[in-house]
Formats: C-alpha cells, sequence, structure tokens
C-alpha cells in the first residue's frame, strides 16, 4: 500500500473509526496535507460548507466513448532533464486521481485513481479561477460589469486595501500591486492566511485573523517594492476572490448560482458542482470549485469550440477569442515563470501564445484543464501530489504536447 493510500486503506472518515479511537475532526487536522489529501480532495463536501452550482434538468451531452489504449505508453521527455517517461508513468507520478482526454469532442482516455471514480467530484484548486475568470469576462462582455470602473465602484468596503485604488481590469488580469505572498513552502505566507480566514486549513489556538475570505481581502495593503497596479503580472489568488465578490455584487446574485445559470445548466453537465464556502457564506472563489471530471472536460470543450457547446453558444465567441489573445507577455515575464517564457494571463487564464494557440487552467497539487484548438484536443486532469506548488511538476506541458502530436497523426 502506498503512502498517499494509507488513509483510504485505514478508512479515514468512512464513519467507521476504531474502537477507542480518538474522533477527527476535519477542521483541526490538516487534510490538505498527505496522506490525507488523497482523499480530502475528493469529499471537500464532507469537510467543508457548499454551495450547489446546479446543473439543471437538461439532458446530458453526449460524450462518444473511443478510447485509444496506446495512450497509456505514449513516451516524452521530461522538462530540465529530459528523462524519457510516458503518459501513464506521468500520471503516477503527479499523484493522479483521474485524466480524461477529449479529441474532437470523443473521449479518447479516461482513468482514475486514489478515492475518485468517474461519478465523483473533485476540488479544482485554481483551475477554479480560470472559471470564474471566464464568468467575469461574460459579465464585462454584456455590460454587467465594467472592466474600467475601479473596484471600489461595486465594493466599496475594500476602499482602504491595495484594492481600492485598482481597476477591476486588474484584478482580472492579476496586474494588482498588492502586499501579499504566494509562496506555497512559507506557512506564513499570505495565501495560508487567507485559507485559514476561510476556514479551508485549521486554525491554531487563539486565532485572532480574519474571519471570512473577504474580511482578510479588506486587510491586504500595497506592494512595499515599488510596483503600482497594471505594471506587472504577479500571482495572487486573493485576485479572484476580489472577482468573485464583483461578479456577486454586480450580478446580485452568489458566483455559484450564476455558474449554474450561465454555464453549467448548459453544458449538459452529468451532476451538480459545488463551492466551497467561508463561515459567512462567501464562495472561495479562488479554489472552491469542485467537479466531476468529464464535466470539466465538457466546459473545457465549449471553451476549444470558442464558447459553442451541446447546441447552445454558452460563452460569447468575443469572449473566448478575448482569451485566447492572451495579454502582454512582457508583463508576464516580470513574474520570473521561465518555463513560460512566452506566455501571458487573460481573464485569468494561463495563455502559451504558441503554434497550437494553446491555453490552460492550473492548479496547485497538479490540477489542469488544458485546450489546444489545433489538435482538437481537451485534456482534464485532477490530482493530489503531495507538493503544493506546480513549479516542481516538469511533466504537464510536455505530456500535453506530446499527446498533441500523436492525435494530430493518428488522425
Amino acid at each position: 500500500m502506498t503512502q498517499d493510500n494509507t488513509a483510504l486503506a485505514a478508512g479515514w472518515r468512512d464513519g467507521f473509526p476504531t474502537a477507542g479511537a480518538p474522533v477527527t475532526r476535519p477542521r483541526e487536522c490538516p487534510v490538505f496535507q498527505p496522506p490525507h489529501n488523497r482523499w480530502a480532495f475528493s469529499h471537500l463536501r464532507e469537510l467543508q460548507p457548499t454551495r450547489r452550482v446546479g446543473r439543471g434538468n437538461a439532458p446530458v451531452a453526449d460524450l462518444p466513448l473511443v478510447i485509444r489504449p496506446e495512450i497509456d505508453a505514449l513516451p516524452f521527455a521530461r522538462f530540465g532533464d529530459g528523462a524519457p517517461t510516458t503518459w501513464l508513468a506521468a500520471l503516477e507520478a503527479i499523484h493522479a486521481d483521474g485524466a480524461v482526454v477529449l479529441h474532437r469532442g470523443r473521449i479518447v482516455h479516461e482513468r482514475y485513481f486514489g478515492a475518485l471514480d468517474a461519478h465523483g467530484e473533485h476540488m479544482a484548486m485554481s483551475v477554479t479561477k480560470s472559471v470564474v475568470g471566464t464568468l467575469g469576462a461574460m459579465l464585462a462582455a454584456d455590460g454587467t460589469l465594467d472592466e474600467n470602473a475601479f473596484v471600489t465602484h461595486y465594493i466599496p468596503e475594500l476602499a482602504d486595501s491595495a484594492f481600492g485604488s485598482a481597476t477591476v481590469r486588474h484584478v482580472m488580469d492579476m496586474t494588482t500591486a498588492i502586499d501579499y505572498s504566494e509562496e506555497y513552502a512559507d506557512p506564513d505566507a499570505g495565501v495560508w492566511k487567507h485559507a485559514r480566514a476561510g476556514e479551508l486549513l485549521p486554525r491554531p489556538a487563539g486565532y485572532v485573523g480574519a474571519e471570512g475570505y473577504r474580511q482578510f481581502l479588506q486587510s491586504v495593503g500595497a506592494a512595499r517594492d515599488g510596483t503600482v497596479h497594471g505594471q506587472a503580472f504577479a500571482y495572487r489568488t486573493v485576485n479572484t476572490d476580489v472577482l468573485g465578490w464583483l461578479i456577486a455584487r454586480a450580478a446580485g446574485q452568489s458566483v455559484a448560482s450564476l455558474l449554474g445559470e450561465l454555464i453549467w445548466s448548459r453544458l449538459g453537465a452529468e451532476q451538480d458542482a459545488s463551492f466551497a464556502l467561508d463561515g459567512q457564506g462567501a464562495e472561495f472563489a479562488g479554489g472552491g470549485l469542485c467537479t466531476g471530471l468529464r464535466d470539466l472536460a465538457r466546459f473545457g470543450e465549449a471553451m476549444r469550440l470558442g464558447g459553442h457547446f451541446n447546441g447552445a453558444q454558452i460563452v460569447p465567441e468575443a469572449v473566448v477569442a478575448d482569451i485566447r489573445r492572451g495579454a502582454d507577455p512582457a508583463r508576464f515575464a516580470l513574474a520570473g515563470y521561465t518555463r513560460l517564457a512566452g506566455w501571458s494571463y487573460r481573464n485569468m487564464w494561463w495563455v502559451a501564445h504558441d503554434a497550437h494557440g494553446s491555453f490552460t487552467a492550473q492548479g496547485i497539487h497538479g490540477q489542469a484543464l488544458h485546450i489546444d484548438p489545433v489538435a482538437e484536443m481537451v485534456v482534464a486532469r485532477f490530482a493530489s501530489h503531495p507538493l503544493a506548488a506546480n513549479a516542481h511538476l516538469p511533466t504537464s506541458m510536455p505530456a500535453f504536447r506530446a499527446l498533441a502530436a500523436h492525435l494530430m497523426g493518428a488522425g
């Protein structure tokens, strides 16, 4: 039994604790750390309050199953050391919980591991950002949200924070200049203080920090290095929580409700999705979406097809085109992502600016939604790697590109 499966083998959180064993309460233990993360990521609704993202009553959109068994053995070389590996070996190395590959709208590869199966849902982590970014871009396109307005036009509560002088567009492209660290290896980083405010992580005894995500946002100060809004891209989860608040305030309804209305209920999804909530009922817009893997792939397919899927224009074509055009690679380069040279970040999507016009959503611990329009391919992947940061995962983009080349060559 591998270490990452020990929580599963021990029957952790299955309702039948060993007689005499101490009671484990979710918010008192590090369920987002190994080995428990493999179970927790697929059972968040049992650990956190959540809000439903309704699929509606429409029939399920068919994804024909045409499995290509040779994909498991597809060879490619890793980033950095150039070591040879295969598609399946890479999934195992990343502690994948599931992967679905669509080619021309058909499922050509589907595998599940750990605590996930085809009928379960998994925490999407920061893939959530791209879904919320798409929703925000849709509201900007129809005039509900003015991307050139100051954040305080919609949220006066943020006037005394660093976001008070930022525009909606600064937030949507993460070019805000704020004093906040996304360094996952630092236990005192802003990203973890933010998580504790929302009770996504256990709080220490005598906790005196912010109560809820939105109260935390009001405490975020200005960058101390002289950077100004709009100058440089800097990946910060709190931007998406600001966008979630903007969406809710402008639309007059919760992010989960609006996502269900505008996107999920029109996808022909197999199941409802859900959004993790803090104690005040605010969604964790920066990473709290939980979905089935096939439904995430359906959303990716809609984006690949210019927003048109299941017989409807779900996302406006102009919104998808704006995402694919990307933002300024020079501003993106200032963030120092050497493996993503030439990329940019637009509406909370990572945009490659490559010959395939590919764009991707990424999340910590190995989550991904990769879209390659030229190869007519979508890859949806959930994982529970022991380490949070994705910089140590040298297999993802080489694997996606090798698979694209294979599918294009095979027809």
